[in-house]
């Protein structure tokens, strides 16, 4: 069962990264299907949960540099069948069931699919129809960089503890900041794949999910947050004068950024009533 989480995460991961890839039609069928791996990857997560498995967020490497998209197809491809192989001796057989049939349906759709021409590696730093100075787009080169890794981080640390609660309440944000992250983290590797500098994030160390204080962990964020708010802002001002279409975008952001704060208070609130109470 470990084997299958760890393969559905890399499998999620790549099907993602195809996505930002492609620019054609193509790239909301690959956005379905990481949504979909995804899914799988929580429920395989609640059934090593279930069985009191130890487990981890650890994966191996995804490489990713491609000219042309059936490369990464077929890398995707092979992935999956590889994953299919895993589920032989799975307990819970109509979860294999679903995975297995979901598979075979994904593979089928992905030896059909058009091929692309990938332009997400030529390291040019250029967003289509945007003229940018050499220092805005240093700016926006490590912002995206930074953020997207911190994204993809959320959605791992938000998705473990939802998945180790039992709290309706917490869990209802737990699940809406997770799915902002992957709002913010598609936006930004979308960004990243038109610039030519498209990266898969870095693995993220179990001390960060593996959360022991919540209460302390969730002031943090609270702090993160804040600091993520004037990071947008910053890159707003420095874009301004090349775009103002893209300064609206991270000023987008920036206040979104603030109701993840009130949600994250909320928790707070909530949480550390729940030790005062025992």
């Amino acid at each position: 069962m470990k084997t299958v989480l760890i393969k559905t995460h890399e499998a999620w991961l790549e099907m993602l990264m195809a996505g930002f890839m492609s620019h054609t039609q193509n790239k909301q069928v690959l956005f379905d299907f990481s949504d979909i791996l995804f899914r799988h990857f929580t429920w395989v997560e609640q059934e090593l949960i279930r069985s009191g498995e130890a487990y981890d967020y650890n994966r191996d490497n995804i490489p990713i540099k491609v000219e042309r998209l059936s490369h990464m197809l077929k890398a995707i491809i092979s992935r999956l069948l590889e994953l299919e192989l895993q589920l032989v001796g799975m307990e819970n057989k109509a979860l294999a069931s679903r995975i297995r049939t979901d598979i075979t349906y994904m593979v089928d759709v992905l030896h059909e699919m058009n091929d692309e021409v990938i332009t997400a590696f030529n390291m040019e730093r250029k967003l289509p129809g945007i003229e940018l100075t050499e220092e805005a787009t240093d700016a926006l080169t490590l912002f995206l960089f930074d953020e997207s890794y911190k994204e993809y981080e959320l959605i791992m640390i938000y998705n473990y503890l939802k998945a180790h609660s039992d709290d309706a309440f917490l869990n209802r944000i737990f699940q809406i900041l997770i799915d902002e992250s992957v709002f913010h983290l598609r936006q930004f590797g979308d960004m990243m794949a038109k610039m030519g500098i498209l990266a898969v994030p870095r693995v993220v160390m179990r001390e960060l999910y593996e959360v022991e204080d919540v209460v302390a962990f969730l002031k943090a964020g609270i702090e993160e947050e804040l600091a993520a708010k004037d990071e947008c802002k910053k890159l707003s001002e420095a874009v301004a004068k090349d775009s103002k279409q893209l300064a609206k975008f991270f000023d987008f952001i920036n206040y979104q950024e603030n109701y993840h704060i009130e949600l994250m208070t909320e928790a707070l609130a909530h949480y550390s009533k729940k030790e005062e109470n025992g």
